[in-house]
């Protein structure tokens, strides 16, 4: 019986990560499987030459080509996680701000705008908080309470998104979504030391339960982050994201190396002449 493949699809930065990827790993080598890690930037690609020789990608949406690359193998019947059209719809905070509005996720108010200048009259309502529309990591991220404060946003061809900005009580709530598994680990905002980007693991309640797995059925994964803030008494997903690094999360690479192990073994089991939709 032939090894389990698995491919990571990474940027050129992979090799100056310092997240659990690298771990993970190794844990799947251990386990027998057989990893590749796939950052096409040393040699063109024909794409007539791509092929799906894995049984399970890994998408960690670090570049622009990783995610057209995830794009290409997609046409070509390959399992991905996470799958690349919800990959790109949770890379965009426009689409994923609506989805989960229409699921009934309790969200901040969104906006959405051409111009910075356009959300002027929405300060009237309280401060906005504007986002790069496609950012990540917090970059970009910043709170905008009047208008000599949204003057200085930057005004390009990306469209504006913002959200109604409601002050945080405490810390907020990161909860992750491995499989069955869900971890919550507690973060100042934005972080700026070590133990801060860690934060404290704590165990999430009922109601904040109900809102990840809420998310994640807005999207049909179940492997993802959703960040939640609480502001008097009540919360709100501000942002969620595909394949979290799950920081803070104790003893994070096994399960994430576990469930990326049983995604594989399932994808080894599908039909010949199987094909993505």
């Amino acid at each position: 019986m032939k090894p389990l493949r698995i491919g990571f699809l990474v940027s050129s930065r992979y090799a100056q990560s310092t997240s659990h990827v690298p771990p993970v790993m190794r844990a799947l080598a251990e386990a027998g499987v057989v990893v590749d890690v796939i950052h096409p930037v040393t040699r063109a690609l024909e794409l007539s030459q791509v092929r799906a020789e894995c049984d399970l990608y890994v998408l960690k949406k670090m570049s622009r080509l990783s995610l057209s690359l995830a794009g290409a193998l997609h046409t070509r019947g390959a399992v991905i996680v996470n799958p690349y059209p919800v990959t790109v719809a949770l890379r965009d905070k426009i689409v994923t701000a609506k989805i989960l509005e229409s699921a009934g996720v309790p969200t901040p108010t969104a906006y959405v705008a051409a111009h910075p200048q356009e959300l002027a009259p929405l300060l009237d309502g309280g401060p906005l908080i504007v986002k790069p529309y496609q950012g990540s990591d917090g970059v970009g991220v910043r709170v905008v309470r009047s208008v000599a404060q949204l003057a200085s946003v930057r005004d390009g061809r990306d469209p504006v998104f913002a959200q109604r900005y409601h002050q945080p009580e405490g810390r907020d709530r990161k909860i992750y979504v491995v499989g069955s598994q869900l971890f919550g680990v507690k973060k100042v905002f934005p972080a700026r030391t070590d133990e801060e980007r860690r934060g404290e693991p704590f165990t999430p309640s009922p109601e904040l339960r109900d809102i990840a797995l809420r998310c994640g059925r807005a999207f049909g994964i179940d492997f993802f982050g959703v960040d939640i803030i609480e502001s008097k008494g009540m919360p709100y997903v501000v942002d969620m994201c595909s394949i979290p690094g799950c920081g803070g999360v104790p003893d994070a690479p096994r399960h994430l190396a576990s469930y990326l192990l049983e995604a594989a073994e399932r994808a080894a089991r599908r039909p010949q002449g199987w094909r993505v939709a």
